[in-house]
């Protein structure tokens, strides 16, 4: 007979009531502590952990071969979006309610989700009261964007603060290397200009072959888990201080939403692969030298990969104006904004307008002054 480990445990539903009143406790980011908006009690966390403690990272093989432990795997049951696919935990008493990633009308469902825990998580910084004047200030910085866009922003429904999945992936490289290292030097010739004969210094290209060997050690190379957003966005909410990350601790959600990761584990390596081999191919042009280099081959071993699945935080806000709908996003750690451009046919309209008189009143000045 043949032993079968047991299924993960579906996750704990993780409440944290008041100990004053029983209202639900929230993770405040401005005090880094559990509040009571009912009755204005504080709370320490209660599995707070070693702040800043390294993480420890799980084995890459070990996952695709579906050998890691069971206690590294949770069933999460979520509600998936009909229109942009997001994958967002609800509460349980939740049965109807809005994606917080594109404003769509979503009947919360009783779908599951299997996946890996996370190891650790960027708690929010910004509470939303911040958040929300980095966006409208960013807002108001756009030429030509609606005005009616920007007031509704500002008196629109509440933020919402959202965790992002992430992967991160540790690896330890080593690349051969074939290729040439260029030499600059020049030559006079002699050129006709004008029917006169002049020398003129051309510049030319000695190649000679290169080979060798270049090692690095990748540590936490970061990849989107997530097909929510558009990854212009996401990709500009970097840099992320990710050695700020604490150990994965449930209290650090208390009030806000956290996101299923939709990019699988062996994906987001192949993204990783991409970065990392960028980063190598700079490696060897710095190694071969010279002043301009040819790569004709990298040979790259890897070993000891590695990876977590993160947390990182993000304030997300998705309006409806006008028929249409904007999302803009801002960095739950440092408030950089980003999101849709929206433009207005009306400023764009009268700019163009100004833009005629000007330019004929700078002619009119301009005959006048022959």
């Amino acid at each position: 007979m043949t032993d079968t480990a047991p299924p993960p445990a579906p996750r704990t539903e993780h409440r944290f009531p008041c100990d004053s009143c029983g209202a639900d406790l929230r993770f405040d980011p401005g005090q880094g502590r559990l509040v009571c908006d009912h009755c204005g009690n504080t709370q320490d966390l209660a599995t707070p952990g070693p702040w800043h403690a390294p993480l420890t990272e799980l084995d890459f093989d070990a996952a695709l071969n579906a050998t890691l432990p069971q206690a590294e795997m949770e069933v999460t049951r979520v509600s998936r979006c009909p229109n942009c696919a997001a994958e967002v935990e609800f509460d349980p008493a939740v049965h109807a309610t809005e994606c917080p990633f594109c404003a769509t009308p979503v009947v919360a469902d009783t779908g599951t989700h299997r996946h890996i825990k996370p190891r650790g998580v960027l708690p929010f910084a910004l509470s939303e009261t911040q958040a929300r004047s980095a966006m409208t200030d960013w807002l108001g910085g756009l030429w030509f964007a609606p005005n009616g866009l920007q007031d509704y922003a500002r008196k629109g429904r509440r933020m919402q603060g959202i965790y992002v999945p992430y992967w991160t992936f540790d690896a330890d490289t080593t690349s051969r290397y074939r290729g040439e290292r260029g030499i600059v030097y020049y030559e006079n010739r002699t050129v006709m200009r004008d029917g006169k004969p002049q020398l003129q210094r051309v510049a030319k290209v000695r190649w000679t072959p290169a080979a060798g060997r270049v090692a690095r050690f990748f540590d936490d190379v970061l990849v989107l888990a997530s097909r929510s957003l558009p990854k212009r966005f996401t990709d500009a909410l970097e840099p992320w201080d990710l050695s700020a990350l604490e150990p994965y601790a449930p209290e650090y959600l208390a009030g806000f939403r956290a996101e299923g990761y939709a990019v699988p584990l062996e994906e987001g390596f192949v993204e990783a692969r991409h970065i990392m081999d960028r980063q190598i191919e700079r490696d060897v042009k710095f190694d071969i030298g010279g002043d301009r280099q040819r790569v004709h081959a990298i040979d790259t071993q890897l070993g000891d990969v590695t990876f977590k699945h993160i947390l990182l935080p993000v304030w997300l806000a998705a309006y409806k104006y006008r028929g249409e709908t904007y999302r803009f996003v801002v960095n739950g750690r440092t408030g950089k904004v980003q999101g849709e451009r929206p433009w207005s046919a009306v400023k764009i309209a009268i700019a163009i307008v100004l833009g005629g008189l000007l330019a004929a009143a700078v002619g009119y000045v301009y005959a006048l002054n022959q």
